[in-house]
């Protein structure tokens, strides 16, 4: 089987939010959070700065998973990495954070920021395992994303954590 990775089109909105939404569902399971944000809307994410890729099992498939960078002031910061569960452990995860580092560095930024809970596996020991060390949130995107998860009660499921890849 060979996966394709593409950028995500506005006929992959939906898609976006179902895969998102499904991935969730596992992580809110291991968390115990009774609690949780909805999936984004897809469109929304699209119409964002930055990009949207999309991974298809094969070509001309379905979507079966996306990672969305933003631009903010600039840098560039993994917003979200979605995989459909029935397809996990496949490295479909893996190959979505690649392409975002290469896409990333051909675009020129220098290196690639996300937010994270440190002890779930999938979560930053997975992106360690991808070259992303912990960081300290130094701009005022960064900080406000910290100020977002706490309203969101995001830090009350687990210890959350800035990471930073170097391009």
């Amino acid at each position: 089987m060979s996966a394709a990775i593409r950028p995500a089109t506005s006929e992959d909105a939906e898609l976006l939010t179902a895969i998102e939404a499904q991935a969730d569902a596992l992580l809110i399971d291991s968390l115990g959070a009774p609690v949780w944000p909805p999936a984004a809307n897809g469109a929304e994410r699209l119409a964002e700065p930055g990009f949207v890729l999309v991974l298809e099992e094969s070509e001309g498939s379905s979507p079966v998973g996306f990672v969305h960078v933003l631009d903010s002031d600039g840098h560039a910061h993994l917003e979200q990495l979605s995989v459909l569960p029935t397809v996990g452990r496949q490295g479909f995860g893996r190959r979505l954070v690649s392409a975002a580092l290469d896409e990333a560095r051909d675009r020129g930024y220098t290196r690639m920021t996300l937010r994270t809970y440190a002890e779930i596996p999938w979560n930053a020991p997975f992106y360690a395992s991808c070259g992303f060390l912990e960081s300290i949130p130094e701009t005022p995107f960064q900080r406000g994303l910290v100020e977002t998860e706490a309203a969101l009660g995001l830090d009350r499921y687990g210890r959350r954590v800035q990471m930073t890849a170097e391009l």
